[in-house]
């Protein structure tokens, strides 16, 4: 099923926006939280993400690339600036030397859990509101004239 190519109504549109404005509320609450804890909002993107890798997944640059949807190397550099705050550590892997993996330190993991249980009070209080204008976007898009347009 694809997208509707027909115009949208002014409903539509602010469901949209308002949504992506719940969102970035949220975001810039992290980044704030996270230049407060003296990390930039990458490295704690980084570190959450290591710390929060699906099971069965290494903990590699490339792992980590993925995850967070950044160039190779843009995660190699914000790696280093961790690894000289020694708030991660790199360790090859015993089955392919060549193979990087990486691993919170315990004081980044202290900063990281902080900055977590702080972001997840947060989003206690504002997921009622995400969760409205989710609604509210999901619905727009599922009108009877959406229905007819897209059958």
């Amino acid at each position: 099923m694809g997208v509707s190519t027909g115009t949208m109504t002014a409903a539509e549109f602010r469901a949209l926006a308002e949504f992506r404005y719940r969102i970035r509320i949220y975001l810039n609450g992290s980044e704030e939280a996270a230049r407060n804890a003296g990390l930039e909002p990458q490295q704690y993107l980084l570190m959450l993400a290591l710390r929060g890798l699906p099971v069965g997944r290494e903990p590699s640059i490339r792992e980590l690339a993925d995850r967070m949807q950044l160039r190779h190397h843009t995660v190699v550099e914000l790696v280093d600036r961790l690894e000289r705050r020694q708030l991660l550590r790199r360790e090859r892997s015993r089955d392919d030397r060549r193979q990087v993996i990486l691993h919170l330190t315990p004081r980044g993991e202290k900063i990281l859990t902080r900055l977590a249980r702080q972001r997840i009070s947060e989003l206690r209080t504002a997921a009622p509101m995400l969760v409205r204008a989710l609604t509210a976007v999901i619905r727009s898009t599922q009108s009877p004239r959406n229905s007819r347009a897209k059958s």
